[in-house]
């Protein structure tokens, strides 16, 4: 990862946890800060250490060994020495939308997961190409920087659509500094930031996820020497999660190769991918020099 690319990150991961802590005062005054704060240092440490876990688990993925997966243990180890990376963990989604995804703090602690669909899908060659594409979010060490935007929005989001409930049924308390939060001026506060801390969030993550996306592209490209292979991968699977989509929380969608829950009007207006036409025609420039 490029020292750019790397201070953008860390700008972007700092907005994030700076909107969480606004949302918290915005809610409960000091002693939503104080509760904001102590959730994004756990956030932060508990993602640092089981980032791989914490996704794994929300894809309901299964660890699979050689015996069970021959082929994809096959291509992860092949790919994964041309990487220069040690060779991650494997798991399979039993789910028949066809999608993967890369997740670990590091590449010494990193796993691929690919699902039951894109194995029935893809032929060799393409699935080649979708692996190296996750092989190359591990080698350019994208994947904790996800899983935290990951958790981070999803909390900014769990907690604006807490105080949702919090105002259906009695009000937004907690709210006892002086001056600011009583009356008319801390409910419009409140309303304000449940409906605009969600998309502010998504924004950011947004802001993180696509350029992630074709710079995997591009070193997956690279590490199987086959662009014509995951262009062609990624049209079939845009394709297949249209007809299948995937059922996973919204905010955990940019951790895969292409968005699992379809494309809506909604998904389509916040895209955690850069189009796959877009992503295609890069790729296939690679293959012409």
């Amino acid at each position: 990862m490029s020292t750019a690319n790397m201070f953008k990150t860390v700008m972007l991961l700092t907005a994030l946890t700076v909107l969480l802590l606004f949302i918290g005062q915005a809610l409960a005054g000091t002693d939503g800060l104080v509760m904001a704060l102590v959730l994004a240092l756990l956030m932060n440490f508990g993602t640092y250490w089981f980032s791989d876990k914490i996704a794994l688990k929300m894809a309901g993925a299964k660890e699979v060994s050689p015996h069970e997966a021959g082929d994809l243990h096959s291509i992860v180890s092949e790919l994964s020495r041309k990487a220069g990376i040690p060779k991650p963990r494997v798991y399979i989604i039993p789910t028949d939308s066809p999608n993967a995804f890369a997740t670990g703090r590091d590449p010494a602690h990193a796993a691929v997961a690919v699902t039951s669909g894109i194995l029935s899908m893809l032929s060799y060659d393409e699935l080649r190409g979708v692996i190296a594409h996750e092989l190359g979010h591990i080698k350019n060490r994208d994947t904790l920087t996800m899983t935290a935007t990951a958790t981070i929005a999803g909390a900014i989001t769990f907690i604006a659509q807490m105080a949702q409930w919090s105002l259906m049924f009695g009000g937004l308390g907690g709210r006892d500094d002086e001056h600011e939060g009583s009356g008319a001026g801390g409910m419009v506060v409140g309303l304000l930031m449940m409906i605009l801390a969600p998309i502010a969030a998504t924004i950011i993550q947004l802001a993180i996820s696509r350029a992630r996306e074709f710079e995997a592209d591009g070193a997956g490209a690279k590490i199987s020497g086959m662009p014509l292979s995951l262009a062609n991968a990624l049209e079939k699977l845009e394709a297949g999660v249209h007809n299948r989509p995937m059922h996973v929380p919204e905010a955990a969608a940019h951790l895969f190769i292409v968005n699992p829950l379809g494309q809506g009007f909604v998904s389509n207006l916040f895209r955690t991918h850069p189009t796959t036409a877009e992503r295609v025609v890069r790729l296939r420039s690679m293959a012409m020099v």
